[in-house]
């Protein structure tokens, strides 16, 4: 089973990775042997403490500044993670935020567009960007980062950016349709409420101990509790499962 579970040598890209389950799934990405890209865009302190604790531990990685919401930037994003670490073999769309709450009221076009372009179509455009290699190669695979509010609609609020999760839950699974043939690999992860920057920015401790009486198992999940779930799909044991979103809730969500 370790075996499997083996990344010796598999290029991933990471975006959105320079905290919370992103930085968690690149260290341990590069603990299985992976060599790494974490992409970043604000957070050049955290996705360059998070290379460096890698490279510490032996690992390879680079660390690239890209904004995912711009097609120019996913395009260099690949490029130079090709041209540094060679072809990508796992991708791991991880990259999104709520942005900001707001009621129904206060939608903007503006707004929705730009967390519909964050969440939902810098994933398309980055599975877009390195899905051709990984068909030539004929093996590869794609990790979505959805969310439970996909599934709930989302706390108060965050009705945009639940239905971009929604929808990329959607897309995930037309993506491994399109993709499986080929031997690429595509599947999503929806944590529920993790222990991150995320809700250090967008809940309150109220609110915070609200979701947490909703919880079975009665405590915030981890990063890293997510990035197993996400190396374990990316990796050779889950080799038979396509299309699927993994849910990492603690239970708050059974389906």
């Amino acid at each position: 089973m370790a075996d499997s579970l083996d990344l010796s040598g598999k290029v991933a890209l990471i975006t959105g990775a320079s905290s919370g389950i992103g930085a968690a799934t690149a260290e341990l990405f590069a603990s299985l042997g992976a060599p790494v890209a974490i992409g970043y865009h604000r957070n050049k302190k955290g996705a360059e403490a998070t290379r460096d604790r890698i490279a510490k531990a032996g690992g390879t990685v680079i660390a690239i500044e890209a904004d995912v919401r711009q097609p120019a930037d996913i395009d260099r994003l690949v490029r130079e993670t090709t041209s540094a670490l060679g072809s990508i073999d796992i991708l791991v769309n991880n990259a999104g935020s709520l942005v900001e709450r707001f009621a129904l009221a206060e939608a903007t076009e503006a707004k929705l567009d730009e967390i519909f372009a964050l969440n939902l179509n810098s994933a398309v455009l980055a599975a877009k960007a390195v899905a051709p290699s990984m068909i030539a190669k004929k093996a590869g695979a794609i990790v979505n980062v959805v969310s439970i509010a996909g599934h709930t609609g989302g706390g108060p609020g965050a009705g945009a950016y639940a239905a971009a999760k929604a929808a990329l839950t959607a897309y995930t699974k037309s993506m491994a349709k399109e993709l499986a043939p080929h031997g690429v690999r595509v599947n999503g992860i929806a944590p529920g409420v993790i222990d991150t920057p995320f809700h250090e920015v967008f809940s309150t401790p109220a609110m915070i101990k609200a979701f947490i009486a909703q919880i079975p198992i009665g405590r915030l999940g981890t990063s890293m509790e997510c990035a197993r779930v996400i190396a374990f799909l990316a990796s050779p044991a889950a080799s038979y499962i396509v299309g699927e979103t993994v849910e990492v809730n603690g239970g708050q969500l059974m389906r």
